[in-house]
C-alpha cells in the first residue's frame, strides 16, 4: 500500500470516511470545483433541485462557458445566460464565453497545490500538473460537493511514474511524454490508479508542460495523475503574480508506491496517436515515410494551448508560409495567453504564416467547427481522436505535440519535427500580464445574490423524476457493442447536439446515434410498452468523456442494466448516479451468447443485488432468445455499499432527497 507520496499525503488531509486501502471506499473534502456549459447547465439543474441555498466549498467554485460557445440559435445564449445568473445568485464565480478552456484557465487562476479539486470535465486533472488532486467527475457529483458533500470514490492505487534523464530531446515534448504513456499501458492501463510523476526529469519540464501530461492521462482511465509542487511550481506562481497560493508538497524520500513506470527522457522520440483510439501510438518517423497528406491541422485544447504551446509553433513558423493544401487553425487556451502573444508580436508572427485564429475556447476539439473535409486528415494537439467527434465521421483524426503538428502544416504531410532542422527552445514570459477579469464574474456578496433573477431559456427543462429499482427488471436487448465504446458512441457530441444539454427529452433521441440510429426510438417504445431496455457491452464500457447525458439520457429513454466484460471509473459511477445497473460477466465469455433483440429478466433484483453486495452471490440473469431458447448467465457488481444505496434509491438525486428528508424528521 502506497504512503508518503504526494497523492497519499493530500488525500489523507482531505480524508471524510473510509480506509485507504486500494479498493476500499473513501470520502474526500472537496475545496474546489469547476463546470463547464456542456456538463454545466445539467450540474446546476441538480444543484438547484437539492435545494441548497448556496454553494458550500470551502474554497471556490466557478463556471466557465467554453465548450458550446457557437451561437447559432437561441440554445447556447440561453444556456450561457442561465450559467450566468444561476453563478450569481448561489455564489459562484462565472467565466464568460470567450474567457478560455476552463482546465487553462484555471491552472492560471485558480489551481492551489495540496488542494482538492472535483470538475465535470474528465480533464480536470490538468490541474495535477500544479500539485492539485484533480478528479473528473459527472455533474451529479459536482453539484453534490457544490451542496457539501464530500465525494465518493474506491481508493485507487498510486503508480510513481520515474522520469530519468535530464532533459528532453530535441523536438521532442511533454505530449510525447504522455503518447509513451499511452502507447505502453493502453485506454484502459490507468483504471483505477493515481500517476504520481517524480524523478530528475520532472525538473525538465514546467507547469504547462506538466499540465499536458496530467490533462490526457485521462485517456489512460486514470483518476487523476499529478506532479510534486516544488520550485518550478513556485517559478510558475510567480510569474503567475499568485506566489502566495504556492506551498511546497514533495513525496517522502521512503514514500512507497504501489506500482511503478520508468521513462527515460533520453530514449523518447516524436509520437503520434494514429485514429481512432489515443493509444493508437507509433513514432512519427514511421509514418513520414508513407507520404500522409494531411488537410487541416488544429493547435489549441485543454490539452496543448498554452503560451508555451503556442510560441513553440510561431517559432517553427516564423518567415515561412503555411503549406498551400493545409488550413492551419490555432485556439489559444485562455484569455490571458491571446492578450500575451498579441503584445509580444507572437500572434503577428502566427497570422504572417497563414494560421486562422479562432475563439478562446473548446471549438474543434469537441467538435463544435472546424470540422475536417470528407475523409480528410487532420493533425491535431489534441487528446482524443475518436470516430467522428470532429464532427466529420469519415476523416482520420491523428494527435501529436505542437511542434510535430507545426511541421505538419510546413509540409503538408506528416512529418517528423527533427526533419526541421535546429530546435526550438522557448522561454515562460519573466511576468504573465496580470490576469484580465473582463470575462470573469466573482461571487456577488450575498445581498446581492437575493435580487438575482435566475435566466431560464426555453430549451432549459427541469430534470426527468425516476423511481426506485424495481423488484424484476424485464428487458430487452437493443444494442450489443464491442470493447472501449466511449461516452461520444453513447452520447455524441457536436454542434448539432450539445445544445440540446439542458433538455434530456430531446437530446435522448441522440443516444447511440452514429452507432444504430434507430436505438432511441426503439428504447423509448420498451419505455411506453412498460419494458425496460438493456444494453450489453465489453471491455472498457464508456470511456472518455465525464458526460453524465451518456447515463441520464439512457436512462430517461428506460434503460435499466448494462451488463458488459468492464467499466471506464466516471461512467460506472454516473450510471449508478442514475439508477442504472452495471453488471458484469462472472464469465466473460458469456458475452458472445447475449444478442441484439434477446429478451433479459433479472429476477427479484433487489434482492440479489442485496445479496451479491453482502455475500458475493452472483446475480443471475435469464436470457430468452427471439426462437425461444432460454439460458441463464451469471453477473456480478463492482460496486460499493454506497452505490448499493443509490441503486436502490433510484439515483443520486433521490438519495439526496432521501436523506434530507431523515434529517428534517429527525
Amino acid at each position: 500500500m502506497a504512503k508518503g507520496t504526494v497523492a497519499w499525503k493530500i488525500i489523507k488531509e482531505h480524508l471524510v470516511h473510509g480506509e485507504m486501502e486500494p479498493g476500499k471506499e473513501i470520502a474526500i473534502r472537496i475545496d474546489q470545483t469547476l463546470t463547464q456549459d456542456a456538463t454545466g447547465t445539467m450540474a446546476y439543474l441538480e444543484f438547484e433541485a437539492m435545494g441548497v441555498d448556496e454553494v458550500k466549498t470551502p474554497d471556490l467554485s466557478v463556471s466557465y462557458i467554453d465548450h458550446n460557445t457557437l451561437q447559432l440559435d437561441f440554445r447556447n445564449p440561453d444556456d450561457h445566460e442561465y450559467l450566468r445568473t444561476v453563478g450569481m445568485k448561489y455564489g459562484i464565480w462565472v467565466s464568460k464565453p470567450g474567457n478560455g478552456i476552463c482546465h487553462q484557465v484555471h491552472l492560471e487562476r485558480f489551481a492551489k497545490p495540496g488542494k482538492t479539486l472535483l470538475g465535470s470535465d474528465s480533464h480536470t486533472p490538468t490541474a495535477g500538473g500544479a500539485g492539485m488532486i484533480a478528479i473528473g467527475a459527472g455533474g451529479l457529483d459536482v453539484a453534490a460537493a457544490m451542496a457539501g458533500e464530500p465525494f465518493y470514490t474506491k481508493m485507487p492505487k498510486i503508480v510513481k511514474v520515474e522520469l530519468r534523464g535530464k532533459q528532453l530531446p530535441p523536438w521532442v515534448s511533454a505530449k510525447d511524454i504522455i503518447l509513451e504513456m499511452l502507447r505502453r499501458l493502453t485506454v484502459k492501463g490507468g483504471l483505477m490508479k493515481i500517476f504520481e510523476y517524480v524523478g530528475e526529469g520532472i525538473k525538465a519540464l514546467s507547469v504547462p508542460e506538466r499540465a499536458t501530461i496530467t490533462n490526457m492521462g485521462a485517456e489512460l482511465g486514470a483518476t487523476t495523475s499529478i506532479f510534486p509542487s516544488d520550485e518550478l511550481t513556485l517559478d510558475f506562481f510567480r510569474r503567475q503574480g499568485r506566489e502566495q497560493d504556492w506551498i511546497e508538497l514533495l513525496p517522502d524520500p521512503d514514500a512507497e508506491y504501489d506500482e511503478e513506470v520508468i521513462i527515460n527522457l533520453d530514449e523518447l522520440e516524436p509520437l503520434i496517436a494514429q485514429p481512432h483510439s489515443p493509444d493508437n501510438v507509433v513514432p512519427v518517423r514511421e509514418l513520414q515515410g508513407k507520404r500522409i497528406k494531411v488537410n487541416q491541422v488544429v493547435i489549441g485544447s485543454c490539452t496543448n494551448s498554452s503560451y508555451r504551446d503556442l510560441k513553440t509553433v510561431a517559432e517553427i513558423l516564423k518567415g515561412k508560409k503555411v503549406h498551400r493544401d493545409v488550413s492551419l487553425i490555432i485556439a489559444p487556451g485562455s484569455r490571458q495567453v491571446l492578450e500575451q502573444i498579441a503584445r509580444d508580436g507572437t500572434l503577428a508572427d502566427l497570422i504572417n504564416a497563414g494560421a486562422r485564429i479562432i475563439e478562446t475556447a473548446c471549438g474543434p476539439c469537441i467538435g463544435m467547427g472546424w470540422a475536417p473535409p470528407s475523409k480528410g486528415i487532420s493533425v491535431r494537439s489534441f487528446n482524443r481522436n475518436f470516430k467522428g467527434r470532429s464532427g466529420t465521421l469519415d476523416a482520420g483524426v491523428y494527435l501529436a505535440s505542437p511542434e510535430t503538428c507545426a511541421a505538419a502544416a510546413l509540409t503538408g504531410y506528416i512529418t517528423d519535427p527533427r526533419t526541421l532542422g535546429e530546435p526550438i527552445r522557448v522561454t515562460l514570459p519573466e511576468k504573465f500580464l496580470p490576469y484580465n477579469d473582463a470575462l470573469l464574474i466573482p461571487p456577488l456578496p450575498k445581498g446581492e445574490r437575493e435580487k438575482v433573477e435566475i435566466r431560464r431559456g426555453p430549451n432549459i427543462k427541469p430534470l426527468p423524476e425516476f423511481d426506485e429499482m424495481p423488484e424484476t427488471i424485464k428487458g430487452k436487448v437493443e444494442i450489443k457493442v464491442g470493447d472501449n465504446i466511449t461516452t461520444d458512441h453513447i452520447m455524441p457530441a457536436g454542434a448539432k447536439i450539445l445544445p440540446l444539454r439542458s433538455n434530456i427529452y430531446e437530446i435522448s433521441k441522440y443516444v447511440y446515434h452514429y452507432v444504430d440510429e434507430g436505438f432511441a426510438q426503439r428504447a423509448l417504445n420498451n419505455k411506453e410498452q412498460g419494458i425496460a431496455t438493456v444494453i450489453v457491452g465489453g471491455e472498457n464500457y464508456g470511456q472518455g468523456s465525464s458526460r453524465e447525458h451518456a447515463a441520464l439520457a439512457p436512462r430517461y429513454l428506460g434503460v435499466r442494466a448494462v451488463i458488459a466484460k468492464s467499466f471506464a471509473r466516471i461512467h460506472h459511477q454516473n450510471l449508478c448516479n442514475f439508477g442504472i445497473l452495471p453488471l458484469e460477466f462472472v464469465n466473460p465469455a458469456d458475452y458472445e451468447k447475449i444478442d441484439q433483440n434477446d429478451e433479459i429478466e433479472i429476477p427479484n433484483v433487489r434482492e440479489q443485488l442485496t445479496a451479491c453486495v453482502k455475500e458475493g452471490k452472483p446475480i443471475k440473469v435469464t436470457v430468452k432468445k427471439p426462437s425461444g431458447d432460454t439460458f441463464e448467465i451469471e453477473t456480478t457488481v463492482n460496486i460499493t455499499p454506497r452505490q448499493y444505496e443509490l441503486l436502490m434509491a433510484g439515483g443520486l438525486l433521490n438519495y439526496i432527497k432521501n436523506k434530507q428528508k431523515q434529517e428534517k424528521t429527525n
